[in-house]
């Protein structure tokens, strides 16, 4: 810029000068301020990136999320089908016939979900208008399955207090059963039990209990009719694996079983129930109605058959790997995250969260994410991916991991890498 000297504006002209002059200045130092704000966040972005890209997940939520194994995949392509809803479909009759065997029971029936094979047993057991079922109050069926017993089976549920073990008081099962023909009062008609227990951490149910159970509410004088025992089965296999006995002891003195083929099992749909003749002819009936009638569903049974035959066998490696898991969070010595040992009867695991801070599904958030610091200190896989690790957390007390037939020892040792940066980093900040 050229600036005159000329009398009368000289003032004026170098004001103008200097002003332009700290303007163009602030104008580079802001570009350059911004330039630095944009390669800054780009550089973050690019971090990010690289985190989300390059991670490997380890999905513990559920035994729910399990894949049908290959020779699932292959069995279905190949299985030969039928109407069912005309009972002419062979696969289906197979799976149905084998697991009521296993059982000890006359018939079985394929459903599409152990809800649905539930809510069958207890429109069955519970045929009469005014009937009442006794659940735990931490069952399933009580709090997992929408009240279908009520709002579908118009079955009023009574519900006795969970113990930590997946039992309930018989002596307040006792008190609870009906024993008056009072037309006040509901029908005791059917009791239920969950084996192995899923909010209680999969315990596993004493077959002593289940024995004294059994001969409570076959006491001559115990309700003014018969009372249904039935047993939500759906991990029963992973009971079985961890008594070492068979399915049939287990459930010996229950009228109904519902068996789940799609959680620890690997099958993509579908639960069996078990019981008498006449009882699965009134639930083969029922299913009908609650839209459960399939077509050439042999597709899926051919899954259960495989699931029965190479997946069964192999549940207690599913417990040995979450028994490995509880151990090292137990060897943390954690005041923040800690596992009872004892309480690990099969595959779920409970990490309960004593520090008050912390709240369980901010600890499930905390594992779904990879930090950089992460990467920095090896917790990775050998390919040097940052570890996810997903797991369930409601309004619980507790953080809930579930194995199943894909988590192999590498996961596991993943996952046990991940819980240990985790939990440490908690025990730092509130040391």
């Amino acid at each position: 810029m050229f600036v005159s000297c000329s009398a009368g504006n000289s003032e004026t002209r170098l004001g103008t000068f200097t002003s332009c002059w700290i303007q163009l200045f602030l104008g580079v130092a802001q570009s350059q301020l911004y330039f630095a704000q944009c390669l800054s966040l780009s550089f973050n972005l690019y971090r990010l990136h690289q985190c989300r890209m390059s991670t490997t997940v380890v999905d513990l939520r559920s035994d729910t999320v399990s894949l049908p194994t290959p020779e699932m995949r292959t069995r279905m392509a190949q299985a030969v089908v039928g109407d069912d809803v005309y009972g002419e479909d062979p696969t289906v009759k197979e799976l149905e016939t084998r697991t009521a065997a296993i059982f000890g029971k006359e018939a079985g029936l394929f459903v599409p979900s152990g809800t649905m094979g539930n809510l069958l047993a207890i429109m069955v057991h519970c045929h009469r208008r005014g009937a009442e079922a006794i659940v735990g109050d931490l069952s399933h069926i009580f709090l997992y399955e929408q009240g279908g017993a009520s709002h579908l089976a118009g079955v009023q549920l009574a519900t006795i207090r969970n113990q930590p073990d997946g039992t309930f008081s018989l002596a307040e099962l006792r008190h609870k059963i009906r024993n008056y023909k009072d037309c006040h009062e509901p029908v005791t008609a059917m009791v239920a039990v969950e084996n192995t227990h899923n909010i209680c951490g999969g315990k596993v149910i004493p077959l002593s209990y289940l024995d004294e159970l059994a001969s409570l509410v076959r006491e001559p004088g115990v309700g003014i009719s018969r009372i249904a025992l039935h047993m939500d089965g759906a991990r029963i296999f992973n009971a079985a694996a961890a008594l070492g006995v068979g399915v049939e002891r287990i459930t010996r003195d229950f009228d109904s079983v519902s068996v789940c083929l799609s959680k620890g099992l690997s099958a993509p749909v579908g639960s069996v129930l078990v019981g008498s003749k006449a009882f699965i002819a009134e639930a083969h009936r029922l299913r009908k109605a609650l839209g459960g009638g399939m077509r050439q569903a042999g597709i899926l049974a051919a899954a259960g058959l495989v699931a029965l035959e190479q997946v069964v066998p192999l549940l207690g490696k599913d417990h040995e790997r979450t028994k490995r898991i509880a151990e090292a969070v137990d060897k943390l010595r954690s005041p923040n995250i800690v596992v009872d040992l004892s309480s690990v009867h099969s595959n779920i695991l409970l990490l309960e969260v004593k520090q008050p801070k912390l709240k369980t599904d901010k600890f499930a958030e905390r594992l779904a994410i990879v930090e950089p610091e992460e990467i920095a200190a090896g917790v990775t896989d050998k390919e040097g991916a940052g570890i996810v690790l997903k797991a369930s957390a409601r309004d619980w007390a507790f953080m809930r991991l579930v194995l199943y037939h894909q988590v192999n020892d590498e996961q596991v040792e993943l996952a046990i890498k991940k819980l240990t940066y985790v939990i440490k980093q908690y025990d730092a900040s509130w040391a």
